[in-house]
């Protein structure tokens, strides 16, 4: 007798052992999806934070604050003084510092109460971004809901905090001895360009968490490699701009002249070589240190609008809008600094400007993200 013909795709009962189990689907790229939500909202409140601690940083700096706290004590520097004697012991190590005896002879106690509690909240919210980044690591690594290939990605920025944090105490030894009154310039702009590094890292991880790795690898074939380089170049540009904001602020150059555009009524600031050796005056006098931070933000400008107007013929809509986002926001940022500097630089338009330095670098990254992994489009959406 023969048996009856099946068909050839007819699903069998698994019980009957005929077959073999049925495989579900979806399980693991949901998993993966999970994971990867959730290291992305951790990495966004982390980025709120750094974001947060940079512009306090810029706030404890122009508040002449950052010297208040003559010890580095990571742990039991947490605890504050908690009365009279321990707010007085405190005033004494300080009143023993340059700045005190070259500059704010005769402070109060409440004056310098003022100064402790800015650079004690600057410290403080560090030490939060650290417990943060600790324990939401911790956290996703026992729930196992940190996304393949990640895991030394987090920890790398762990690290970069760790190296900020002795290098925060590094820039602000440089002022408690010798003749310093505030710290060493150079030092300031490593500090604030390793914060802007950790900021990017982070924004940068976020967004490709916002992509599957499978759109990750899609988008890729389509990449802007001409963007993709000009952006990179804009990028590395900014950075060093950046870099230069920070000698400005170290050497309170931005108050030194306050014409624009010309410098002391010349296009050349007068005596911009007067130091010994030479190559202190780029990182120490104001007037060259200003100079140099101009003609970068010119250049950078005019790198910048040819960058954008080769994204005019990117067939990505999205790019295109990155890009008009970037520029403007560059030029903005421009006409900002010039009002600072005519109007000497007060303290609410000098936090602006460097808030508007964050804004600028997360556009350009993000204008990067997109040269490298553009977003696809539908045709109705082609231009």
């Amino acid at each position: 007798m023969t048996k009856p013909s099946r068909p050839i795709f007819e699903e069998v009962d698994e019980d009957a052992g005929t077959s073999r189990p049925k495989v579900a689907t979806g399980g693991i790229s949901a998993a993966d999806r999970n994971a990867r939500e959730l290291t992305r909202g951790w990495l966004m409140v982390l980025f709120a934070l750094v974001a947060a601690m940079i512009l306090v940083g810029g706030l404890t700096r122009l508040t002449d604050s950052g010297l208040s706290i003559t010890e580095w004590r990571p742990v039991t520097g947490a605890i504050p003084p908690l009365n009279a004697a321990d707010w007085q012991a405190a005033f004494e190590k300080y009143r023993a510092i340059p700045e005190y005896l070259l500059q704010n002879e005769g402070m109060s106690l409440e004056e310098f109460k003022f100064i402790y509690w800015w650079e004690w909240g600057h410290r403080q919210l560090g030490r939060v971004i650290g417990v943060v980044w600790a324990a939401g690591f911790l956290g996703l690594l026992a729930m196992r809901k940190i996304p393949p290939g990640w895991t030394g990605k987090l920890l790398f920025l762990g690290l970069l905090g760790g190296v900020q944090g002795a290098i925060g105490w590094w820039m602000v030894s440089s002022g408690l001895d010798g003749a310093m009154l505030d710290v060493a310039s150079y030092r300031l702009a490593v500090h604030l360009g390793l914060a802007f590094v950790i900021l990017g890292f982070i924004g940068w991880y976020a967004m490709m968490l916002g992509r599957s790795p499978v759109e990750l690898i899609q988008a890729r074939r389509w990449r802007e490699v001409r963007l993709l380089g000009l952006s990179t170049g804009v990028m590395h540009f900014a950075f060093l701009q950046i870099l230069l904001g920070a000698l400005v602020a170290g050497t309170d150059a931005g108050r030194t002249f306050t014409d624009w555009p010309l410098m002391g009524g010349g296009f050349f600031p007068p005596d911009a070589y007067g130091l010994i050796p030479g190559i202190r005056n780029f990182f120490e006098n104001p007037g060259l240190v200003q100079f140099n931070h101009r003609m970068v933000g010119y250049a950078l400008l005019v790198f910048g609008l040819i960058a954008w107007r080769r994204s005019r013929s990117s067939g990505h809509a999205a790019i295109r809008r990155a890009f008009d986002w970037m520029i403007a926001m560059m030029a903005g940022q421009i006409v900002l600094g010039v009002v600072a500097v005519l109007h000497v630089v007060p303290w609410q338009l000098a936090i602006l400007h460097q808030f508007g330095a964050m804004v600028l670098w997360v556009l350009i990254l993000r204008v990067r993200f997109l040269a490298h992994y553009p977003t696809m489009q539908s045709v109705q959406g082609a231009p």
